[in-house]
């Protein structure tokens, strides 16, 4: 893929984010249809209650219209990059769905449970078939060890990794632009596998959100005057997930996601201790709910937390490409 269609990719989701979220925002505030802040969070989040949400529908949308006009542009519009949007436009629909409960009835709370991990269980089924019917390799890949076959239990690792990261994603939203900057640094990381991998049509669905988040990170870094709301994070995640499935090196995500890793474990603990000793690791949890609690500003939680995803970004990327060569 040629550097100006790189440019053109990346170009364009920032632009249609950049240029038309203003009108949304001023949408939202016309309608009173903001954030309903949870109320056992740090109590200086309160202020944040009523700031729009549902951000993520615009980046959404930029990712579409981006893939799909740089998809037929390049001629790569290949079975793999409809499931990557399939998985955007679902889970970022089960969110819009859990999102509209909340504005609707102005609490914190959404859909349930079963609904959401149904919907998110759909989405990693219909992804496994179409990744048997391109014949991709229904195998694990172990860093240093090669290929470990699963044959059908790979369909549950599927449905697991998707699941998993979605929602660890989600856990992950609760600063301003915390998200939207660990999410980029993710998607360029696999955005360099895909190019070294010459699949360019993932590449090309990575730099479409690249570009997306780049522009919705303008409004949502602190004090954010938009979030992306369950539905931007859960298609994030889901999405995320997916790539490192598609491009076979599905544990990379454990390190080139570390953040997202390490704030579902605090959650995982944190119910854990309490349950089991009545006692609590983290002043608060997810993990950067804690650093606030300790007096960290917002910019200072964003800025840690980025730099060590960067840093696992960067090992992982220069040891799958170090293995690839």
């Amino acid at each position: 893929m040629s550097l100006l269609v790189w440019c053109a990719t990346l170009i364009s989701g920032f632009i249609i984010v950049f240029a038309l979220m203003p009108s949304l925002i001023r949408y939202f505030r016309a309608r009173k249809e903001g954030q309903m802040i949870r109320e056992e969070g740090p109590k200086w989040h309160e202020k944040k209650s009523g700031t729009p949400t549902m951000g993520g529908s615009l980046f959404i949308v930029a990712i579409l219209v981006t893939t799909l006009w740089v998809g037929v542009w390049q001629h790569l519009l290949h079975p793999t990059t409809w499931i990557l949007l399939f998985i955007l436009v679902l889970y970022g629909a089960l969110g819009f769905w859990d999102d509209s409960i909340k504005l609707w009835r102005k609490q914190n709370e959404g859909l349930k449970a079963w609904q959401k991990l149904l919907g998110q269980i759909v989405g990693a089924v219909i992804l496994t078939l179409v990744y048997q019917h391109e014949h991709l390799p229904m195998a694990l890949r172990i860093p240093g060890l090669g290929d470990w076959s699963l044959g059908i239990w790979y369909m549950i690792f599927v449905v697991i990794w998707l699941v998993g990261f979605s929602n660890a994603v989600n856990l992950t939203d609760g600063l301003d632009g915390l998200v939207a900057g660990q999410a980029t640094i993710a998607f360029g990381a696999y955005a360099v596998i895909a190019n070294a991998q010459h699949q360019y049509n993932v590449l090309l669905f990575c730099l479409a959100v690249i570009g997306s988040l780049l522009g919705f990170f303008v409004f949502n870094h602190k004090p954010a005057k938009i979030f992306m709301g369950d539905m931007g994070s859960l298609a994030l995640g889901g999405a995320l997930a997916a790539v490192s499935i598609l491009l076979h090196h599905e544990l990379s995500l454990l390190l080139i996601g570390i953040i997202f890793v390490i704030e579902t474990a605090s959650v995982m603990l944190q119910v854990a201790s309490f349950k089991l000793t009545g006692k609590r690791i983290f002043l608060m949890s997810p993990i950067h709910h804690h650093f606030e609690m300790k007096g960290w500003s917002e910019w200072k939680v964003d800025i840690v937390f980025w730099s060590i995803g960067l840093v696992g970004a960067i090992i992982s990327v220069a040891t799958i490409i170090t293995h690839t060569h």
